[in-house]
């Protein structure tokens, strides 16, 4: 044991909780398992989307309303990190794995049942902060076996495996509406969650040993925190990849509407479209993780990502209030948001896991909620301009790249020399 406990950013070993080799050793079965996990996240948003006009209708209520269901699953999913994030450094991976995945599939099924939009949001909340712990946990089984450029490279992976969720729930999610109503859609997402958790029980293993385990409570939480946060660089990587995010969440709350009210599109039509536009986050991410991170600056990949971003959210805006486009045009403008963000995340996200070798699980709690209260406020901002048009969505996905792209600027200082962690 060492004379002093390690602080957040100690310099990591190799391969971090593991011997070397350990990252040769990982198996397709348990890189998938790591996806689904992270995948429980766009399931529960992603997957109902089609169906937020039947729940205004079926529920007697409010568009407005009907929205926050989405904003409190982001507001679990925030919260519900900074829970099982510390627990997972201070009782290892798998028991608050297990733990939260079985309350998912509980809360899941429930507001399947949820009689009225109330009950269906408080339901909501439960199932944001139960399936967090899927999301962190994968994130810092990800910084315990891996390091460097690895890291970065085996995110990407998952992020093949994790995007497929937002490609394919939506169209299932529209299908699944042909035979029955959105408690259906709640249903199959129940099914979906005790399948993943059968599966976590047989597959994932514990990945943080013992030794290597912090002290656990609220002193030692608040401590990391401050260290991380005092950190420049992981600020940086922090908000960068948040304020991205939160552009991502603003297509995601207004593109239901955008596409069957504005132009009158089809449920199955609109899940197509928004298949398309993931499709850029996930392609491009994967063109960042396999050919671009190693061979190129990764601050200079990040820039590149975070001006793609703002870009796109410049000409959604103009395409929204001067050229009066089209459906297919906005189509294009969303699809470069999401390129943007697939070019900056991989990079953003391995940076700042790579300044916490000793505190995977709380780091990665702050990057999740960070994130995902960037996507809370990003529906609610959205919905408060209204959908008569594109321009509320396209003018908060802007906000959040012009954001993205200061944060990066100011912080990171992309033109200074440093040391590269993500370079071969």
């Amino acid at each position: 044991m060492p004379d002093s406990p390690p602080t957040a950013l100690d310099p990591a070993p190799t391969a971090v909780g593991a011997p070397p080799g350990t990252a040769a050793r990982v198996g397709l079965l348990l890189t998938l398992v790591l996806g689904s996990l992270s995948a429980l996240a766009p399931l529960s948003m992603d997957m109902y989307l089609p169906s937020l006009p039947t729940i205004t209708t079926g529920l007697h209520t409010r568009d407005a309303l009907v929205q926050l269901t989405l904003t409190a699953c982001l507001v679990g999913l925030a919260l519900g990190q900074l829970v099982a994030g510390p627990l997972s450094d201070a009782l290892g991976r798998r028991r608050p794995l297990l733990v939260g995945l079985g309350l998912y599939v509980a809360a899941t099924a429930l507001c399947a049942l949820a009689p009225d939009v109330r009950v269906l949001i408080v339901c909501r909340v439960v199932q944001g902060l139960s399936g967090a712990a899927g999301i962190v946990i994968s994130r810092a089984v990800v910084r315990d076996l891996f390091d460097g450029l690895a890291a970065a490279r085996f995110a990407a992976t998952l992020m093949l495996v994790s995007g497929s969720a937002p490609l394919l729930a939506p169209i299932l999610g529209g299908q699944v509406l042909r035979f029955t109503s959105w408690r259906g859609v709640f249903g199959v997402l129940a099914v979906v969650g005790a399948v993943i958790f059968v599966t976590a029980v047989v597959l994932v293993r514990e990945t943080l040993p013992r030794e290597r385990r912090r002290a656990g409570g609220l002193p030692d939480t608040v401590r990391t925190v401050r260290e991380l946060l005092a950190d420049r660089l992981f600020s940086a990587y922090l908000l960068t990849v948040s304020c991205g995010f939160g552009a991502l969440f603003a297509f995601i709350a207004g593109s239901p509407y955008v596409v069957q009210e504005v132009f009158h599109g089809s449920a199955q039509r609109y899940s197509l479209i928004f298949a398309l536009v993931e499709l850029g986050l996930v392609g491009l991410s994967q063109v960042t993780g396999r050919l671009l991170l190693g061979r190129f600056p990764s601050h200079a990949i990040q820039l590149v990502g975070v001006l793609v971003l703002a870009g796109s959210g410049a000409a959604l805006v103009l395409m929204c209030t001067v050229w009066h486009a089209g459906l297919a045009p906005i189509t294009a403008g969303l699809f470069a948001m999401a390129a943007g963000l697939g070019i900056a995340a991989p990079p953003s996200s391995a940076l700042a896991l790579q300044r916490a070798p000793h505190a995977a699980g709380t780091a990665s709690a702050l990057l999740g909620t960070c994130q995902f209260l960037t996507g809370a406020v990003a529906p609610a901002l959205v919905g408060l301009g209204g959908h008569a048009s594109a321009l509320p969505m396209a003018a908060v996905i802007l906000g959040a790249g012009l954001a993205a792209l200061l944060c990066f600027t100011a912080l990171a200082r992309p033109w200074a020399s440093a040391p590269d962690p993500l370079r071969a």
